[in-house]
């Protein structure tokens, strides 16, 4: 199974390949993906979680239209990874096509009900996004906005189902290291 690790990470950095972090800091976006992969291994992923937490973006983020050069979707993802890795970053991916408020709001709405995968994977993207916040905010927000960010994340990871008590507790200590940081 570590084949599928080594794809997912090829194919997650040749579709991420153009693409920074929002802080001041641009860092590659890759190292986002690298901490999501990590988390979900740390706290017991099996390897089609983490190789679903490496492309876990790519469809939200590198769909363009038919033409793009770049145009990443879940058929892809199943015909690549097999149908059980597309279903959990289906799971994950928001509809770019509703407005921002909305996607947030479908995010709190629809977490009671992923899956335990799904969950944890969700529970690494937001550890290393609120991480990130604490080291390199995004350049626009200022401190309410991030701290919004904050409680709307936690909430968000509420809402998920019952379960990995230890990477909770590492969301839990990266939310009050953040906030921290922030006040």
């Amino acid at each position: 199974m570590t084949d599928i690790l080594a794809e997912a990470r090829s194919f997650a950095t040749w579709a991420h390949a153009r693409h920074t972090r929002k802080g001041a800091a641009r860092e590659p976006y890759l190292i986002h993906l690298e901490e999501v992969a990590a988390f979900t291994a740390r706290h017991g992923g099996d390897a089609a979680s983490i190789a679903a937490a490496w492309l876990h973006d790519t469809v939200e983020d590198c769909n363009g239209p038919p033409d793009a050069p770049l145009d990443v979707r879940f058929e892809m993802l199943a015909q690549w990874f097999g149908a059980d890795i597309a279903a959990l970053v289906a799971e994950l991916t928001d509809d770019k096509a509703l407005p921002k408020p909305d996607r947030k709001r479908l995010q709190l709405a629809n977490a009671p009900g992923k899956s335990p995968r799904a969950a944890l994977i969700k529970l690494g993207d937001t550890t290393t996004n609120v991480r990130a916040i604490g080291t390199s905010p995004p350049i626009h927000w200022d401190g309410p906005r991030a701290r919004a960010y904050l409680d709307w994340a936690e909430a968000v990871c509420a809402a998920l189902p019952p379960g990995h008590p230890t990477a909770r507790a590492e969301l839990a200590e990266a939310l009050a290291a953040t906030r921290a940081t922030l006040a």
